[in-house]
């Protein structure tokens, strides 16, 4: 494929909706560009990773092509999700100059990660297309990884085929190589109060909303919440979600709040997570009625993903190197302070480094994608796919 091949497939990728869960236009319309150009449908595979994913409403799971090699070779895999953040829904690429941007101010792009759809998905097509020789090979798109990364942690392994390199494409400059990523943990919490009438017993009420104000401002005052900097270790938190109250003259009896702790040391993220039980369960025996009696609080949580950290002599990683050097660029080691889904796939024993491919300002309505940069990861991706790096 030629370069114009390449962009004018990915605006049709960006342009399309499927936010983490709803995936199903993103995984019909590869499906379709692949049988279109010859792709046998016995070598296309999918599983039911939604249906084990915590995400109610799902129905498309990760979908996987596996190519017997023209050579014999230890077996390469090529990933990228499908999902966008719900910033992108209705956004509407369009392109300035070098630049791919949303043409609505309000919305984001979507490159994170249809550009690495795209860029897996073009070099599949060149391959069919030109008949070039290459190893053994397994392309890999997953679902629901800006949920939680619960497609690559539920992918059903056997459709991969045991890769023993692996290259994962999400953000950043073509010359990126991301070794590592942090850990995350996210947390519901319910506070439970007492309601009563606002204006005429407000006093025999307890309100749910004030323990949970309380017990924010304490993780905030005392440094546990937002970038979390503590005896030389460090981390992140974040109360992202919050519902309760149904009118202003109730004392609102009930909130539930979802939160996050991350940091790519998992005791001291499990240290900012107690920080969090001590914050909410003080603030409820704090707030009381006129008769004493407290709130309650409830807390459940679960492990996103664990951090990794890939060493410079991992094969995939030095491979992936050479293929940058071939393309005449110097690698931008990285270590990833929000989740990849090369998080789980070095967990399931397929080391993943994670290259780039031209996303900016990811996740908010200001995000651009760089053409040429895009472009460089295609031709980066082509020669990882035909083992010419």
């Amino acid at each position: 494929m030629n370069d114009s091949d390449r962009l004018n497939l990915l605006l049709e990728l960006l342009a399309l909706d499927g936010l983490s869960g709803g995936e199903e236009p993103v995984a019909d319309f590869i499906r379709q560009q692949l049988l279109a150009a010859g792709l046998p449908e016995a070598r296309i595979a999918t599983d039911q990773a939604f249906k084990k994913s915590p995400l109610a409403g799902g129905k498309v799971g990760n979908l996987a092509v596996t190519l017997p090699g023209t050579s014999k070779a230890p077996r390469r895999m090529l990933s990228a999700h499908m999902d966008t953040v719900p910033l992108c829904a209705g956004a509407r690429p369009v392109r300035k100059g070098k630049r791919i941007v949303p043409a609505d101010r309000h919305t984001a792009l979507g490159g994170d990660d249809r550009s690495g759809c795209a860029v897996l998905l073009t070099t599949l097509l060149t391959l069919l297309k030109e008949q070039r020789p290459h190893p053994p090979l397994t392309f890999l798109w997953t679902v629901q990884e800006e949920a939680g990364l619960n497609g690559a942690h539920y992918v059903r392994l056997p459709m991969l085929k045991s890769p023993k390199l692996a290259f994962n494409w999400d953000g950043g400059p073509a010359n990126r190589v991301t070794l590592g990523a942090t850990g995350g943990y996210r947390m519901t919490i319910v506070v439970e109060g007492l309601a009563s009438h606002a204006g005429v017993h407000p006093e025999q009420g307890v309100s749910a909303i004030a323990i949970a104000s309380l017990a924010i401002a304490d993780l905030v005052n005392n440094g546990w919440h937002g970038l979390v900097h503590k005896n030389g270790k460090q981390g992140a938190s974040n109360v992202g979600v919050i519902h309760g109250g149904s009118a202003t003259n109730v004392v609102t009896d009930r909130v539930e709040l979802r939160a996050e702790a991350r940091s790519h040391d998992p005791r001291f993220r499990k240290q900012i997570i107690k920080e969090f039980e001590r914050a909410f369960t003080s603030a409820a025996k704090q707030v009381r009625n006129v008769e004493g009696a407290a709130g309650r609080v409830h807390f459940d949580g679960r492990l996103d993903y664990e951090s990794f950290r890939l060493p410079l002599n991992e094969p995939s990683v030095q491979t992936a190197v050479a293929a940058l050097a071939a393309e005449g660029l110097e690698p931008d080691y990285a270590i990833a302070n929000g989740g990849l889904d090369a998080n789980w796939l070095t967990a399931h024993g397929i080391p993943a480094v994670t290259l780039g491919c031209g996303q900016n300002s990811i996740h908010t309505t200001s995000e651009w994608l760089d053409i040429p940069q895009f472009q460089s990861a295609c031709r980066i991706a082509l020669r990882l796919a035909t083992a010419q790096n």
